[in-house]
């Protein structure tokens, strides 16, 4: 099963995302954007190169100009093909000519530009050598907000992702847990998300027992036992949109403890959710997800921000976290998975997408919150 095939982008779509990129960049007062290859590459162009070599490849964009896509030659026709192509020029160079100076040429020897935050630091010191008089910052910092705020057809592929990791949660929850590694469960999960559609499977969790205390706990050799809670965290890309969700299980009959931190976890994230509506700010969300926690005197165990956007990747801006006074715009996609971890015995964490809607947020994840008993 991977569903129905998405409404693909169009050039008209790549174009309009450069044209705001382009424009964002000057109302930030940047003389332009340098985009290396990588997620913000592929949003704005649909171009993701054969393979991310030595060889510069970089989009220059600026308001009131063509955007330009410098390539290697070997690779320009590859480029030309991308859905993206139409709305831009191509500027190929060969090995043995200077790249850095055929780039030059399209920036001015003055001005401040925004870079994509993965570009290699080879290629930016061969723009600072061509160009002394100019500086730079990272697109994340310049332009946090670029890709947050998504529109219908991208919805469409977040709902879609959502939805397939939702399908994977189902099934794993009827696989035996009891006696097996980790690592199995975790390539159980994989498979699963693979099955339903995604082509990229960027984490699968599965934390027991007392690695559960550990957010970000790499599946390992640990047999789950009975008794033991379990965390799972899994997702990735479909139709390169990012899934990600968390819900923690129980091998066997918990505890009346356990029964009480579950529950007080689901409180704090049903909180974070109501929290979400148009104006209020990122950190708004955090708080109520968390002071649901501090009030029954778990606060010191809840040791991460409460959300993280997601789109072309899994991790992106706006974060839900204190002192991110952003406001909630319609379209902002992020994630609500407040959790409490107790060293050396065990965790909870519970997480599902949202997105910001026109009076309040709509759940792209809707499994079961409660306690799920597995064997």
């Amino acid at each position: 099963m991977t569903g129905t095939a998405p409404v693909p982008f169009t050039a008209d779509d790549y174009k309009d995302r450069m044209d705001r990129a382009a424009r964002q960049a000057a109302d930030a007062g940047l003389a332009g954007l340098l985009v290396a290859p990588g997620p913000d590459l592929v949003w704005l162009t649909g171009y993701a190169p054969p393979a991310v070599t030595e060889r510069l490849t970089l989009l220059v964009l600026a308001a009131g100009r063509e955007p330009v896509l410098v390539v290697p030659t070997l690779e320009a026709p590859d480029a030309e093909k991308a859905t993206g192509a139409p709305a831009l020029a191509l500027r190929d160079w060969t090995d043995g000519k200077d790249p850095y100076a055929l780039t030059a040429a399209l920036l001015g020897d003055r001005g401040r530009f925004g870079v994509s935050d993965n570009a290699w630091a080879l290629h930016l010191l061969g723009l600072q050598q061509a160009l002394p008089g100019t500086s730079y910052v990272s697109l994340t910092d310049a332009l946090p907000m670029l890709r947050a705020v998504k529109d219908a057809a991208e919805l469409e592929r977040l709902a879609a992702a959502g939805a397939a990791a939702d399908a994977a949660f189902e099934e794993i929850r009827k696989v035996r847990f009891s006696g097996r590694p980790e690592s199995e469960v975790a390539a159980d999960l994989a498979a699963l998300l693979r099955r339903f559609g995604h082509s990229q499977v960027d984490f699968t969790i599965v934390a027991s027992g007392p690695n559960g205390a550990n957010p970000h706990h790499e599946a390992g050799d640990r047999r789950i036992e009975r008794g033991d809670m379990v965390v799972l965290d899994f997702g990735g890309l479909k139709d390169g949109y990012g899934s990600d969700t968390s819900r923690t299980v129980h091998v066997g009959e918990p505890t009346e403890e356990e029964r009480r931190v579950h529950d007080l976890v689901r409180e704090a994230q049903e909180a974070g959710f109501r929290a979400v509506r148009p104006g209020a700010a990122c950190q708004d969300v955090d708080r109520a997800a968390r002071a649901v926690i501090a009030d029954a005197g778990y606060g010191e165990y809840f040791v991460h921000r409460t959300g993280h956007g997601i789109g072309v990747t899994t991790h992106e801006p706006p974060y839900m976290i204190e002192g991110e006074e952003r406001p909630l715009v319609p379209g902002m996609c992020f994630s609500v998975e407040p959790g409490v971890y107790l060293p050396g015995r065990f965790g909870v964490r519970i997480e599902d997408i949202v997105t910001v809607t026109e009076d309040g947020g709509r759940r792209l994840n809707d499994t079961e919150r409660g306690m799920v008993i597995v064997d």
